[in-house]
């Protein structure tokens, strides 16, 4: 059974499928009596779930009923591909936000779920937790394989 978070999250992108607009605007008081919790749970979900890594921008505006309005980023609108995988090369990396990378290129079509969940494989830390290497290492390891690997895939496209 999916959980609180999950049901919010496939209710919100149900009604930015079915907008004309691009865009849903709900209110942070209504939702959450929908689901019948607090509204900070529905900023959780926000935060959590509707972030650029997936393809989505929050405009929020607390007092007065807490408006929310939600854009779903097409993918003709946001940055190529390549320039995503660049960035892993030029930032920081951080597992987390390549998962948000993942999950939007799935979401997108860009990629199967299926090579999605391979392409997390290179990116767990326990795969890496017995060769004794530290995080640093670790983390330009994880970049490097990613980066290829999402490469490979991608050529096709370019």
């Amino acid at each position: 059974m999916a959980n609180l978070t999950d049901c919010i999250e496939e209710y919100l992108k149900k009604l930015l499928a079915l907008s004309s607009e691009q865009y849903i605007e709900v209110q942070r008081r209504e939702l959450a009596g929908k689901f019948k919790c607090v509204p900070s749970q529905i900023n959780y979900v926000l935060e959590r779930r509707f972030t650029m890594e997936r393809g989505f921008l929050v405009e929020s505006r607390r007092g007065g009923g807490g408006c929310i309005r939600i854009y779903r980023i097409r993918p003709d609108h946001a940055r190529p591909w390549r320039e995503v995988i660049e960035d892993l090369y030029q930032k920081e990396f951080d597992p987390g936000k390549a998962r948000e990378t993942l999950k939007r290129m799935c979401d997108e079509k860009v990629i199967s779920m299926r090579e999605a969940r391979l392409l997390e494989a290179i990116i767990r830390d326990r795969a890496y937790e017995q060769s004794e290497i530290e995080l640093e290492k670790t983390r330009k390891l994880q970049r490097s394989l990613l980066g290829a690997a999402l490469e490979e895939l991608l050529k096709v496209g370019y």
